[in-house]
């Protein structure tokens, strides 16, 4: 029995990979017959533990380690397939099976009877095995292998409800997309094997991955090198103006939207900008700062009047995003991990939260034969009386997703702002508007998610209904929620529920920053920030409770809010509707002028191919044949007269003498 459990880290990452391929497999084969889940469920329990104890227990703090095999040749050159474990590899991994297996279990009660439910296994399978794959990849061809199995697996799952218009232009949309930034993705690949010969992350930075181990290329290189790698992480990770897919893709089930599009997929963007990191130079990361900024804020606005429920989610997890991307750009690398660790639980409880009171008004339209909109929050109010559980749970992630003290996401936001405000004050001159900017950010933050708990779960119920059947979710969906609850408090991650210092995970890395501390702001910064939320949340409450809003719902800032500032339109008459214009007008010349000139030309081709052949047939072939057939009769006469018979040769003589005779008498 020792000798089963002795499961080298390599050997146990490999399993943890494997394990949902097998489900995924497995749930392929048996089809409809694979309704229960039990297979999936199984393999990423499995996958969780061996990920926690053979796997995370055994790398994190320790040495990492590298395995290769040896995959194919070109020329001199034998690219490798392998697994590269250290601290940064092993975190994103058992983020990964931690936040899958609660959603695998929430699934079985959401998904029960739906007609497709042995697909949805199927795809949340591969999705898992595919995200697994990538984190723990030690060369960029791997890893970009399974980025584009995180991308199908995901374009699968919103696009789980096909009958759906919606849903299938969520996919297509999503997927389109995606596809701009694994352009990027590819072209840095290549980038970095044209400047050093190898794509392979311990020859690149080394085991620990923190430095680059080969010398610069020139800084336009670099630079080219850095933004294409950005792209990437811009698509997967919803940054502006790329993050136009992310909120359609709420089409989706809400437990794939907890899963795919808060925690795992979309963090994927960040996990890649920090494994490659080194590459960075200052331009790179400015860039990468700006854009993360715009993200942030633009995110936060749109997310203030959204009515869908998992919209107002969506917007605020591409917000929390480009708080992830601004720390990676000011070098904060492991803040942006910490934040993305943390965000994970928190937004995934969310997003579980949001899916228990859709199933409840789903359930509730249904009784009433109601002609409503289940996800409008505008068509709640009052739930804590009939989901109290959900609103216990629901209000912490809220808390932690505001930054209140005692959460996790009061430390990691914490990290980033510090770190931003020490970044700027450091370079001096205007880049302090970058941490302004994010300050205005976390306030909105706490307005936006204090709108929707208020609007959600607090007044009176907005509809008339006859049969209120709305109760609490059953325990196998408020299990998965309590757990998330729970690694939504700062204990999980620090004893010290004040200072990110002491975060395990920061402790993790050894990032040295370019700017030095300033200890002021740790004291100055969560006060002003935790009074600024408690003021958004009287200010909601005054607005949304008391139902004293005094803004006009026709303001133009508020219609430019609802319609995430017009991007959608913009987009569409910039880039689809160009397109399909120049389609159109391509296909005009085409049939018209292309076409027209090809007919034509063959018009003119079979007249006188007509021609010639009435000339050959009347002309040509008429002489010849006249020629032929004078010939054949005067042959025939001569043939007649010289056939070799002496009376014909007499009868002839004496023909021609008669005719000499009457002549001479006639004349």
């Amino acid at each position: 029995m020792s000798e089963l459990l002795n499961i080298s880290p390599v050997m146990g990452s490999i399993l943890v990979v494997l394990l949902p391929f097998l489900a995924f497999l497995i749930q392929a084969i048996l089809g409809k017959r694979g309704k229960s889940g039990n297979v999936s469920l199984i393999a990423i329990l499995l996958s969780t533990i061996l990920s926690l104890i053979f796997v995370f227990a055994e790398v994190w703090k320790s040495t990492p380690i590298s395995a290769d095999y040896n995959w194919f040749t070109i020329g001199t050159h034998t690219f490798t397939i392998g697994v590269l474990l250290n601290n940064l590899t092993v975190l994103m991994q058992l983020i990964v099976c931690v936040i899958a297996l609660p959603v695998h279990i929430y699934s079985r009660t959401y998904m029960k009877g739906d007609p497709g439910i042995h697909r949805y296994w199927m795809y949340l399978s591969l999705f898992c095995f595919s995200m697994l794959g990538l984190t723990i990849s030690n060369n960029l061809l791997m890893m970009y292998i399974f980025w584009e199995l995180v991308g199908f697996a995901s374009y699968l799952l919103i696009g789980f409800w096909f009958t759906k218009e919606s849903a299938v232009q969520a996919n297509k949309k999503a997927f389109i997309i995606n596809r701009i930034g694994d352009l990027g993705f590819l072209l840095g690949i290549a980038s970095v094997y044209s400047i050093y010969g190898s794509l392979n992350l311990v020859e690149l930075f080394g085991k620990e991955g923190l430095v680059s181990t080969l010398p610069q290329a020139s800084a336009g290189w670099m630079t080219f090198t850095g933004i294409c790698f950005f792209v990437g992480a811009m698509a997967k990770s919803a940054q502006f103006p790329l993050h136009v897919w992310l909120p359609d893709a709420m089409e989706g089930p809400t437990a794939v939207s907890s899963l795919i599009h808060a925690a795992t997929m979309v963090a994927a963007g960040v996990f890649l900008i920090s494994t490659v990191f080194p590459l960075f130079n200052e331009t790179v990361l400015l860039f990468i700062t700006i854009i993360g900024t715009l993200t942030a804020l633009l995110s936060a606005y749109f997310a203030l009047s959204q009515k869908d429920i998992k919209r107002i989610l969506a917007f605020s997890t591409i917000s929390q995003l480009g708080y992830m991307v601004v720390a990676v750009g000011v070098g904060a690398w492991d803040a942006a991990m910490f934040h993305l660790a943390t965000h994970a639980f928190f937004k995934c409880l969310l997003f579980l939260s949001a899916g228990a009171i859709i199933h409840e008004m789903a359930h509730l339209k249904e009784a009433n034969h109601l002609d409503i909109d289940p996800q409008d929050i505008n068509n709640m109010g009052g739930l804590r009386k009939w989901m109290p559980k959900t609103f216990m749970l629901m209000s912490i992630a809220s808390l932690a997703l505001a930054g209140f003290p005692l959460t996790s996401g009061f430390l990691s936001k914490d990290a980033i702002l510090i770190s931003t405000f020490e970044w700027a004050l450091h370079h001096g001159q205007g880049f302090v508007i970058i941490p302004i900017v994010l300050t205005i950010v976390s306030i909105l933050t706490a307005f936006y998610i204090g709108r929707l708990v208020f609007k959600v779960f607090f007044g009176e119920f907005r509809l008339q209904v006859e049969k209120m059947n709305i109760h609490e979710a059953n325990l196998t969906m408020i299990g998965p929620m309590i757990f998330l609850a729970i690694c939504s408090l700062f204990f999980v991650f620090s004893w010290n529920p004040l200072a990110y210092h002491h975060s395990f995970i920061l402790s993790g890395f050894d990032v040295k920053y370019s700017f030095s501390e300033i200890h002021s702001l740790h004291i100055i910064l969560p006060i002003f920030l935790t009074l600024g939320s408690a003021i958004s949340w009287a200010i909601g409450w005054k607005w949304y409770v008391k139902n004293k809003y005094p803004l006009n719902a026709q303001n133009g800032w508020i219609a430019l809010s609802q319609n995430q500032g017009y991007l959608n339109e913009i987009y569409q008459k910039a880039f689809v509707n160009s397109t399909l214009s120049l389609s159109n007008g391509l296909y005009w010349f085409d049939r018209n002028i292309i076409d027209g000139f090809v007919n034509m030309l063959a018009s003119v081709v079979r007249g006188t191919a007509q021609l010639s052949s009435w000339i050959d047939r009347n002309i040509v072939d008429g002489l010849v044949n006249t020629i032929g057939g004078t010939t054949y009769y005067i042959g025939h006469l001569l043939r007649w007269v010289q056939n070799g018979r002496l009376q014909n040769y007499l009868g002839f003589a004496f023909t021609v003498l008669l005719i000499g005779i009457i002549y001479l008498i006639l004349k």
